[in-house]
């Protein structure tokens, strides 16, 4: 049993001093890795160096950079100040615990370009509440977190370009070696986020270098986008370093450009919303993996939202557009299309359905496969509630990223949800986020129900099951079989064509 009104840990690298909020004990800022500034721009992060003296753990770190106005306004608040020195992370815990907890560890979403662990919607006291200890993590960002260039190559003594995900993967050795001091079990991690969050999580579980460094792996709207390839990340790198005026540039005089210099630039010079496929970290596309089901083995609890095409506009994708692209090249396959999508009229809204489906839905689907081919156990789900008093404001369903504040019951914390939940929200929220704490908890192939309002079924031996979260925007949970099937079988063909041909 631990309580005290100043919680001190001490960690492998040093003690921390948190701070205690009503029930909770909260450390924040805390390291995972030396700043990758300088010469360590653009290199694997480097272990922290310890220090002797009480480090105090009561304030949020920097993010790394990013467009402050733009994640304001999508990515969920003010991420405070910027820094390349943006590499912490913040843990929650019960003051008083009995025994080790599930930990799970949040990577948060933002299309590689934009967030932090410190948005108030990710708070991790209301999860910590019920037993378990939360960690958010910062991690880089655009072209500090994903780069490759010629002059940078081979420089590790390996080829790396994934920075952003070795970020999180010392974040999770962090937890393996630090977590039990906080109360956390670092046998029982859950790695879960959302978007580009989400994307990681299967990137890890597709990648070498995070072997065992989690156990449960939770997967909200990820998108289908395939993997940059090498080869087109480094034609890029050497497009924008001549943009910049660098022709034939050297590392050197990569890591003198000011880290602002990158945000303002936009196509074709940003980066992809995805990782680097081709690097020792990620050495095959993800999709390429999860289609051989060579994943690594652990639960998975995956899903998306009744319109996540509200998105599509940030990467300039018209859906109705895109409909009228398919009657000009190919009509047999839009009249196939209108036969799997009864009753919906007019290109705008049809687009917008084939868009959430092709982009997000069919995803689930295909890692519930890849799961079945491993023999370990899914849970599905499609988030369809929307706020009592906001029907009008979403007509389509749940925005990509709106299921956050219920998954870590932070309605009231929340922008723009703090100033309108409603007593039914509330509770909505309170069911949604017990759901994933007992995922965290029990998940395993002794325990492939999981408790809650609805009993919760995994997709086990060719089962193909998902629980409906919120039925027509109202707070219901139902579970369905073979949800959407056709579907999305068609759009996993598309998908696995567009793989090959990448």
């Amino acid at each position: 049993m631990l309580h005290s009104s100043h919680p001190l840990v001490e960690t492998a690298q040093g003690k921390l001093l948190g701070v205690t909020e009503n029930d909770l004990h909260v450390w924040r800022g805390i390291p995972f890795a030396q700043p990758p500034v300088g010469e360590l721009r653009w290199r694997a992060p480097r272990p922290v160096t310890p220090w002797t003296e009480v480090r105090h753990a009561g304030r949020f770190s920097c993010a790394s950079w990013q467009d402050i106005e733009y994640c304001m306004e999508i990515g969920g608040g003010d991420p405070g100040h910027f820094s390349e020195d943006c590499l912490y992370l913040n843990v929650w815990s019960p003051a008083v615990r009995r025994a080790p907890l599930p930990v799970m560890v949040w990577l948060h979403g933002g299309g590689y370009t934009l967030g932090a662990g410190s948005l108030p919607v990710y708070d991790g006291g209301a999860l910590a509440r019920r037993e378990a200890t939360i960690v958010t993590v910062n991690y880089r960002l655009g072209h500090l977190g994903f780069f490759a260039h010629p002059a940078l190559d081979g420089e590790e003594g390996e080829i790396i370009h994934n920075f952003a995900l070795l970020d999180q993967i010392a974040a999770l050795r962090w937890v393996q070696e630090n977590i039990a001091a906080f109360g956390g079990d670092p046998q029982n991690v859950t790695l879960f986020g959302e978007s580009a969050g989400a994307r990681s999580v299967l990137s890890l579980m597709a990648s070498p270098r995070a072997k065992g460094l989690f156990h449960k792996a939770i997967v909200q709207s990820a998108y289908t986008l395939p993997d940059t390839p090498r080869e087109a990340a480094l034609k890029k790198g050497v497009a924008l370093a001549e943009h910049l005026n660098l022709p034939d540039a050297t590392a050197e005089q990569l890591r003198a450009i000011p880290a602002e210099t990158f945000w303002p630039l936009g196509a074709p010079f940003n980066i992809a919303p995805t990782p680097i496929a081709g690097d020792a970290v990620l050495p095959e596309p993800m999709l390429d993996v999860f289609f051989a089901g060579k994943q690594q083995p652990m639960p998975v609890l995956i899903g998306s939202n009744s319109d996540e095409a509200s998105v599509m506009a940030v990467f300039n994708v018209d859906p109705a557009g895109e409909i009228e692209k398919l009657r000009r090249k190919h009509r047999f396959a839009l009249g196939l299309i209108r036969l799997l999508y009864p009753g919906v009229k007019g290109d705008a809204r049809l687009g917008r359905q084939v868009c959430r489906d092709m982009a997000f839905t069919t995803l689930g689907y295909v890692v519930m496969q890849a799961q079945q081919r491993a023999g370990e156990p899914c849970w599905r789900y499609w988030f369809d509630y929307v706020a009592e008093s906001e029907h009008e404001t979403y007509p389509h369903g749940t925005w990509h990223g709106n299921e956050l504040p219920y998954v870590f019951d932070t309605l009231t914390l929340a922008e723009p949800t703090r100033r309108y939940a409603s007593a039914g929200d509330l509770a909505f929220a309170a069911h949604v986020a017990d759901y994933w704490v007992s995922f965290a908890r029990r998940a395993g192939r002794a325990c492939d129900v999981l408790p809650g309002p609805v009993p919760w079924p995994a997709s086990l031996s060719g089962r193909d099951r998902l629980l409906r979260i919120g039925l027509n925007k109202f707070a219901g949970f139902k579970v369905e079989k073979r949800f959407m099937r056709a579907r999305l079988a068609l759009f996993k063909r598309v998908m696995k064509h567009h793989v090959s041909l990448d």
